[in-house]
């Protein structure tokens, strides 16, 4: 302080044990160093200034706007993709309409990774096989696209899947206390 001050250590010594004062120009400038006002200097008791923070329900509603953009962002992108794969491709490419069914489990997982950081983790099973089922629902309908009529087997797949994602959420978990 004494250095951006442009005094001795020994005159800051001497404010500080009281033995002298500042003038008001120099407690100006100290008031400025530290980001307060001249009234707070001089006052002998300090007023608890509130600190604004946002409340808990705007920090939820602010995370849940922020989970919903991305997840539009993901239907933006497919919904892009199309119309540049229409535009240079025009009807050659039948299928394109595909890219909004794999927009689906893509969506799921940026929920699930939004869910996990910000909101109730016990919520991430439920996601998980809303995952599991839009991805195997996502290949059948490619299958059928492509004539593939035996692409209902792949839902076979999703009933050991759920099955492990209902145990998985029956485990219980010790915090470890810090």
């Amino acid at each position: 302080m004494a250095e951006k001050l442009n005094y001795s250590d020994k005159s800051i010594s001497k404010w500080e044990r009281a033995e002298a004062a500042p003038d008001v120009a120099v407690l100006k400038e100290i008031a400025d160093l530290f980001g307060v006002s001249l009234d707070y200097m001089i006052e002998e008791d300090h007023k608890k200034t509130e600190v604004k923070t946002v409340s808990d329900s705007s920090k939820l509603r602010n995370r849940a706007i922020i989970t919903g953009i991305c997840i539009l962002g993901i239907w933006l992108l497919a919904l892009l993709g199309f119309i540049m794969a229409d535009m240079i491709m025009g009807n050659m490419v039948k299928y394109i309409w595909l890219s909004f069914v794999y927009a689906v489990p893509v969506s799921m997982i940026v929920w699930l990774i939004f869910n996990s950081v910000w909101f109730n983790k016990r919520r991430n099973f439920l996601i998980i096989s809303l995952i599991v089922w839009s991805v195997l629902g996502a290949i059948f309908i490619s299958f059928m696209m492509f004539g593939i009529v035996t692409g209902w087997k792949v839902f076979v797949i999703g009933i050991p899947a759920q099955i492990i994602i209902i145990l998985c959420s029956k485990l219980k978990y010790r915090r470890k206390r810090t």
